[in-house]
């Protein structure tokens, strides 16, 4: 089995979605979905969200930095690989309960998105141009939170469990811009690495392709071209742990074939707010012993950064039979 035949998955299949969901967690660590409630028309919107605030002067851009917190606001450009990569992440908080659809509405924004978006980035961006960023911003959010939260009640229930699986959990949206020239072609510019998540919900730049997995069987690199209309899904390894090492926390990276610029849209659903995340008992039996101790989410987090463990080796310092 090969990840030339990732799943597409459709989200409004009637019988079936959550076996299908999990399927792909455990043989491939991602899939496609579509079907997915984030429009066409709403994800064009985005991408020129995110273009729009890449194209902004260094000086006004800067403004979001907050060197007090580490991976909020505009990041600036690192040079990896003679590549010139730049960020601006957005932390938040998915609460999916009822009161969420209130919360995302103003004046109740806020109380949302905290001083992350709208009142601490976004209006520093404003007066420059820069239309209607945190509408756009807001609208998106809540389609992929929604998104987020029945991929997380069909993984609860493809296991055989109940509850709602991210209520309440930390997210944090990222969006980054490649600059890639004819000198950068063949060159790595994001490192392969997993992702210290649960999931990543991804929507592909169909302009310019690059994302390369590692097959789970060979071990090799297989590519994960734009598919028009889906969403690519990938497990990470907070994912894996929690799954009690059944899901697969894929590898992956990021390449350059041609002289363009690339965008990319991340959603990472991080951990629930009490930090902790362990196998639920009933993933745990006598041919499944449990694989890892509870994980603090911010210490995994750490341990994995300070000791440049980013291939998925972090959770080994987490197993049960470490000493």
């Amino acid at each position: 089995m090969v990840m030339s035949g990732t799943p597409v998955i459709d989200m409004q299949m009637v019988d079936g979605l959550a076996d299908e969901i999990v399927k792909a967690c455990v043989e491939f660590g991602c899939f496609r979905v579509v079907n997915h409630g984030v429009s066409a028309e709403l994800m064009t919107e985005m991408k020129a969200v995110v273009s729009s605030l890449f194209d902004l002067p260094e000086e006004i851009k800067r403004r979001t930095a907050n060197p007090n917190e580490h991976g909020k606001g505009y990041i600036g450009r690192n040079h990896i690989d003679q590549l010139h990569f730049s960020r601006v992440l957005v932390l938040m908080k998915f609460r999916i309960l009822i009161n969420f659809l209130i919360v995302l509405v103003p004046p109740f924004t806020k109380v949302y998105l905290g001083v992350t978006v709208t009142f601490t980035y976004c209006h520093k961006l404003t007066n420059h141009s820069f239309v209607r960023p945190t509408d756009i911003i807001n609208r998106y959010i809540k389609a992929i939170r929604d998104l987020n939260g029945l991929l997380g009640r069909k993984l609860i229930e493809g296991n055989g469990l109940n509850g709602d699986l991210f209520d309440g959990w930390c997210c944090q949206l990222r969006m980054n811009k490649y600059h890639f020239s004819a000198e950068s072609i063949g060159l790595t510019c994001a490192p392969i690495h997993s992702d210290p998540t649960f999931l990543t919900i991804l929507p592909d730049d169909e302009c310019v392709n690059g994302l390369q997995l590692v097959d789970k069987i060979s071990g090799e690199f297989v590519p994960f071209d734009p598919v028009p209309g889906t969403l690519a899904v990938n497990i990470g390894d907070i994912g894996k742990a929690w799954s009690n090492g059944r899901y697969y926390n894929v590898n992956h990276r990021v390449l350059c074939f041609e002289p363009n610029t690339r965008y990319s849209i991340a959603l990472f659903v991080l951990g629930p707010n009490n930090k902790i995340v362990e196998a639920p008992s009933k993933l745990v039996d006598s041919e499944h012993p449990r694989l890892y101790v509870p994980i603090d989410v911010e210490k995994f987090r750490h341990v994995r950064n300070t000791m440049g463990l980013r291939t998925g080796d972090a959770l080994d310092l987490f197993s049960t039979t470490s000493t």
